[in-house]
């Protein structure tokens, strides 16, 4: 058990109120799901502005959880907060309250995030000496890729390395600025739900081994084409190795995803409209159904969403957002937010 503070009587007078404020980000591709070296998944991963995850935490007379997310993310976050309360021994009623959060199962982690932004937030309360890492493995979270963790403490570019043999979330191998002036034009499909909990197990249970061909050839174009380029922000050759990793990694899902490496018919339709007409790094994150086109400014953006439309490319139930890559990662406040119902 965490050692936690001493029991104090007026719990809503001392303890300060924590808001969190999280990114979302894009899961760029596995490199070795099969452990062809012994080391499994090891994940590329972009920080995202845009999309954030904003949560408060504060004393109450009893436990509760506000959030317009659904009866889900609400069951889930009063899940969290009782394993909190049980290991720290920090057992004072607190009230969470969700303001934004990404869309669930969309590609975003905003399961991880949505753990992480609370268990930041309770440690803050309660002056709790608790890391990512530690909250990430008392709620569950990275047991796969470690780019959300990571995110969440710096923001940025990154690569990890996959799940150590103890379980504890993957390490960070490399960390870089994403350029300011580069954009990120997302295709949201929000009428549908990319794979999650038991049918991803499933999916990722029938899939064939992974080649250890494919993994160096991954793992090539991650070393020498990618980070460097992003590195001296070369945009021509980061977007050609992010295309192609997606393209190597989605054909091995596309089995799972209907034979497709996307999950929405229609988001694929506007990616490959933009492929042959525009330099971009293109493809889907995670499981989707949001797909991106990583493009070198926001002009660039602009255009080719115009451009997209105009051919008839863009499904009219298809939402496009342009962000920012985020080279920060969580921020803590200690800040009373109104409760969303307002009382």
């Amino acid at each position: 058990m965490i050692t936690s503070p001493a029991p104090i009587a007026n719990v809503s007078s001392l303890l300060m109120p924590a808001l969190v404020e999280a990114p979302a980000r894009l899961h760029l591709g596995f490199l070795d799901p099969s452990a062809s070296l012994g080391r499994k998944f090891a994940s590329l991963g972009l920080v995202i502005d845009g999309m954030n995850t904003r949560l408060h935490l504060a004393a109450a007379s009893a436990n509760a959880v506000v959030a317009g997310q659904g009866e889900a993310v609400r069951e889930r976050l009063g899940r969290h907060l009782a394993t909190l309360q049980r290991e720290t021994g920090a057992l004072r009623p607190l009230r969470v309250t969700v303001h934004s959060a990404p869309p669930a199962h969309a590609g975003f982690g905003s399961g991880t995030q949505l753990a992480l932004a609370l268990g930041r937030a309770f440690a803050s309360l309660h002056g709790l000496d608790l890391d990512t890492r530690r909250i990430a493995a008392l709620l569950g979270r990275g047991e796969r890729s470690g780019v959300g963790i990571a995110g969440f403490e710096r923001g940025g570019f990154l690569l990890d390395g996959g799940p150590g043999p103890d379980g504890m979330a993957a390490p960070l191998l490399a960390r870089t600025a994403f350029p300011a002036e580069w954009r990120v034009l997302l295709v949201l499909d929000e009428r549908i739900d990319g794979l999650h909990g038991a049918a991803e197990r499933c999916a990722m249970g029938s899939l064939p081994p992974f080649p250890q061909a494919l993994a160096a050839a991954l793992c090539h174009q991650v070393l020498m084409r990618v980070l460097p380029a992003a590195l001296e922000a070369d945009f021509e050759p980061f977007a050609a190795g992010v295309s192609t990793v997606q393209q190597l990694i989605g054909e091995y899902f596309a089995p799972a995803q209907g034979g497709s490496m996307y999950t929405s018919a229609d988001v694929a339709r506007v990616l490959e409209w933009i492929r042959p007409r525009y330099c971009a790094g293109i493809g889907q994150s995670s499981w989707g159904p949001t797909g991106f086109a990583i493009l070198p400014s926001a002009a660039r953006a602009a255009e080719v969403i115009l451009a997209a439309r105009a051919a008839g490319a863009v499904n009219p139930a298809l939402r496009l957002l342009v962000v920012s890559g985020r080279n920060h990662g969580a921020r803590v406040s200690n800040e009373d937010f109104p409760p969303l119902d307002g009382r």
